[in-house]
């Protein structure tokens, strides 16, 4: 699949908008306010976001100009969707809705056949993730979603794996400002015995590093906590907490 060329879906990529942050925030409270010119200027504004987030999936073999209008759907919905006041970047926030949007386009033309009725259960099992995600601020459990589907906990957990592909741990996500956030970054450490903070022998290390890196590392490898948890809480964004992370991590192996 060839992403380096000039044109998709008639878009001129090599003269793609890219807003800033401060950019983004003040469109997004125009539309809050019903300005559908604002609107159409951020979507304008995000498809290098769009562009950059299909190319993960260049090995499907799937038509760019496809993935490029499917990743725009997700776009548009980040943007109906997004709270202002949820303290997080907007790019944070939009690029697991358009990875979502273009994984639901590949499951259903998977050369992989599953029963109509499972893929059905699963589609609305993510639409009500989703929309208890959006009420809640946090992610539901598979009892909640079941009960709000009124089936069993094990046929939601059934069906989302029968629509799953596997993915690699290393597989980059989004890259900003020259970190690049992969899919194990998005994982929280669920050992619940001992932390690995605790079993290694450098301690004096770790009490040279600065408050708060010591508090995102307790965070995210005691608590389990994922990054992008960790950044809503110190209030930064999410390629800022995996530059820390990683940048205190070398600093100990190093030792």
């Amino acid at each position: 699949m060839q992403f380096n060329k000039v044109e998709i879906c008639g878009v001129n990529t090599a003269n793609l908008k890219v807003l800033k942050e401060k950019e983004k925030m003040e469109l997004l409270a125009r539309i809050k306010q019903g300005d559908k010119k604002a609107r159409d200027e951020l979507i304008n504004g995000n498809l290098r976001l769009v562009l950059s987030v299909i190319q993960r999936f260049t090995n499907r073999g799937e038509n760019p100009d496809d993935l490029f209008q499917v990743g725009c759907i997700g776009l548009i919905k980040a943007i109906d969707n997004f709270n202002i006041d949820m303290g997080v970047r907007f790019s944070t926030y939009s690029v697991p809705m358009i990875i979502g949007e273009i994984r639901r386009y590949l499951r259903d033309n998977n050369s992989v056949r599953v029963s109509r009725s499972m893929r059905d259960t699963a589609y609305h099992a993510m639409q009500v993730k989703e929309r208890l995600l959006l009420e809640n601020k946090q992610e539901p459990s598979v009892e909640e979603i079941a009960k709000e589907l009124g089936i069993k906990k094990e046929e939601v957990v059934l069906a989302l794996e029968s629509i799953v592909e596997p993915v690699s741990l290393f597989e980059p996500i989004y890259n900003d400002g020259g970190d690049t956030i992969y899919v194990m970054d998005q994982i929280g450490d669920q050992n619940d015995d001992r932390s690995w903070l605790d079993e290694i022998e450098l301690k004096e290390e770790i009490k040279k590093l600065s408050p708060r890196e010591k508090r995102i590392l307790n965070m995210r490898f005691m608590q389990g906590k994922t990054q992008m948890e960790v950044a809503r809480e110190v209030g930064i964004s999410q390629a800022q907490v995996s530059r820390l992370e990683k940048g205190a991590l070398s600093r100990i192996k190093g030792h």
